[in-house]
C-alpha cells in the first residue's frame, strides 16, 4: 500500500511506503543560507513527526545549493541539527532553484520509526 498525505494534482508533501516516508523537496523562508537552512529543516521536523519518524530515522539527504561557495554556511546548521550517529547518506550538489530567492532546497527519505 502507498499512502500519500498533502497531494496536489502535481505532488504529494508525504509519501509512505513499506515503513519507508518519502518527502518532497524542502525549501525555508528567510534572506540568508543559514536562515533558509534553519527554516527548511524546521518543515522537515514537522513532516517527518506527522509521518511518524524523526531526524533520527534519515536514511537518505539530498541537498541542493544555488552556489556552492555555500556549502560551508548550510553544513553548520545542518551538523548542529543532525543527532549525533545518525547521520545519514548524503548527497550535495549545485542547482539552479525553482526561484531565484531561494539558496537551499532539501530532499529526504527516512524510515518510520518503530511501534513501542
Amino acid at each position: 500500500m502507498i499512502e500519500r498525505q498533502h497531494t496536489t494534482e502535481r505532488m504529494s508533501k508525504i509519501v509512505i511506503h513499506n515503513s519507508t516516508i518519502y518527502l518532497c523537496g524542502q525549501v525555508g523562508a528567510g534572506d540568508t543560507v543559514t536562515e533558509q537552512t534553519k527554516d527548511c529543516l524546521s518543515r522537515i521536523d514537522a513532516l517527518l513527526a506527522e509521518a511518524g519518524s524523526d531526524r533520527g530515522h534519515i536514511l537518505q539527504a539530498i541537498i541542493w545549493l544555488s552556489d556552492m561557495r555555500n556549502f560551508a554556511e548550510m553544513n553548520a546548521v545542518w551538523d548542529g541539527w543532525v543527532p549525533e550517529g545518525h547521520a545519514p547518506a548524503r548527497a550535495c550538489g549545485e542547482a539552479k532553484l525553482a526561484r531565484d530567492v531561494l539558496k537551499v532546497e532539501i530532499i529526504i527519505t527516512a524510515a518510520l520509526k518503530p511501534a513501542e
